[in-house]
């Protein structure tokens, strides 16, 4: 689930991405200042809650980590609205340090990747990637399914040529770092940093 806040390009407005929609038509039904998002068929993916400065404050541009006291008023502000739904999440990092375990060349792709990449002790991801300097040993920096990228696209699972990919192995540039180089490749961390870790694209 992603909480996304920019009040200077969508005025005071919280949006919540909770699903894919996966390029189908949506349908929006607004009560009072509560407005879901849903698909044709139906599955609801995303909120946007108006005049969110009302309620709480909202510290970050982009997107925002929100305390388990504003998780409650949302879901009161979304029940007394007359919706049925409630908001239910795990608080966990999108961008987290990541070990590369396997990496082995793509069967249909002369330059992709299929990686193994270990994201904490209890997880580990496969993930498709393109950079050039991909390799097994590297810790490298995952953007996990559900990330917001700094451009505002998310992450999702996804296939690359026929192969399922559950996030993204980034590099300096799209982490908007300062001074990225504008060579391809993805971020190498040292090797000393831990496995799980959060990483902060703001930091």
């Amino acid at each position: 689930m992603i909480f996304a806040y920019n009040p200077a390009y969508v005025g005071d407005t919280l949006l919540i991405v909770t699903d894919d929609d996966k390029g189908m038509i949506q349908e929006v039904t607004r009560k009072g200042r509560v407005a879901r998002i849903q698909t044709e068929d139906k599955r609801t993916v995303g909120w946007n809650i108006f005049g969110i400065s009302q309620l709480m404050a909202l510290q970050d541009i982009g997107q925002v980590q929100l305390t388990k006291e504003q998780m409650k008023v949302l879901n009161q502000v979304i029940e007394e609205a007359g919706f049925t739904e409630t908001l239910a999440v795990k608080q966990q990092a999108s961008f987290v340090v990541g070990y590369v375990k396997t990496c082995e060349p793509h069967k249909d792709s002369d330059h992709l990747s299929v990686t193994e990449v270990e994201v904490d002790h209890e997880e580990t991801l496969q993930i498709v990637c393109g950079a050039p300097n991909i390799r097994r040993g590297l810790k490298v920096v995952v953007a996990k399914p559900g990330a917001m990228m700094p451009d505002g696209s998310i992450i999702w699972p996804g296939k690359l040529r026929g192969v399922e990919s559950f996030g993204m192995i980034c590099s300096a540039r799209e982490l908007h770092l300062p001074n990225a180089s504008e060579k391809r490749g993805i971020l190498e961390l040292a090797q000393g940093t831990v496995v799980g870790e959060p990483f902060s694209v703001k930091a």
